[in-house]
């Protein structure tokens, strides 16, 4: 089933998705979360995907991200079919191509900002002075220079989530994932966050894709994905 394309900035597709279904379960327990699923997201836009809870919008980041792969269909990335690509490959380019951020800011404990921030880096094997300068640049971006050798337990809510930010950003990425960034924040940290992720992606050119309940944070997206539970209508806007 073909349906309209998310309207955006460039004929170049980040993302393209085509007949993507997805379930769990089997026989009569199984339950199916995304089914004949078409989504393109263009290079540089900053697309919302809004619906109500346990319809699949975590799942489908979660594909994008090649962090689950899908039943059905057909999942390209920066126009490279990545649905052949075994373990090793899919870690490699997610790695080098996406940066995530998520509703817990899932920061190390014993490592300070500047080490959680690096710690993308250094899983690539960089573990040199230029990889430390750019965390330190990240940090800055983020307004975080002052707090740079302070643990997670010694920030704010706020604090932890803007050096999540500045981590999924440690590689270079093409594409940022956020599954409900400001999901744990009150308003006026979630408006700050939201706003820092809005400038960063445009500084960066980044293609980003930001699931979230948050309506008013939605509508300041260039697209939203309203996304209903399997088998009823998909709405783009």
């Amino acid at each position: 089933m073909s349906r309209p394309k998310v309207s955006g900035m460039s004929d170049l597709k980040m993302v393209s998705l085509a007949g993507l279904g997805k379930g769990f379960g089997v026989g009569e327990t199984r339950v199916e979360v995304l089914k004949d699923l078409d989504i393109e997201v263009e290079k540089g836009q900053m697309l919302a995907v809004v619906g109500p809870s346990g319809v699949g919008k975590s799942t489908l980041l979660h594909i994008i991200g090649l962090l689950d792969r899908p039943d059905d269909g057909r999942l390209e990335l920066g126009g490279r079919d990545v649905g052949g690509l075994d373990r090793e490959e899919r870690a490699h380019l997610r790695n080098r191509m996406i940066g995530f951020v998520f509703q817990h800011h899932y920061l190390l404990d014993e490592l300070d900002a500047l080490d959680n921030v690096a710690l993308p880096m250094r899983i690539a094997g960089d573990r040199s002075a230029a990889a430390r300068g750019r965390a330190e640049e990240l940090l800055a971006a983020v307004s975080l220079s002052d707090r740079a050798h302070h643990y997670p337990d010694q920030l704010s809510g706020g604090e932890q989530q803007r050096v999540a930010v500045a981590r999924a950003l440690a590689m270079g990425p093409d594409l940022l994932l956020a599954d409900e960034p400001t999901g744990n924040l009150d308003r006026a940290n979630s408006d700050a966050v939201f706003s820092l992720v809005r400038e960063l992606h445009l500084m960066a050119g980044l293609t980003s894709i930001i699931v979230t309940h948050d309506e008013e944070m939605a509508r300041k997206c260039d697209g939203i994905f309203r996304l209903a539970p399997a088998g009823e209508n998909f709405d783009h806007v």
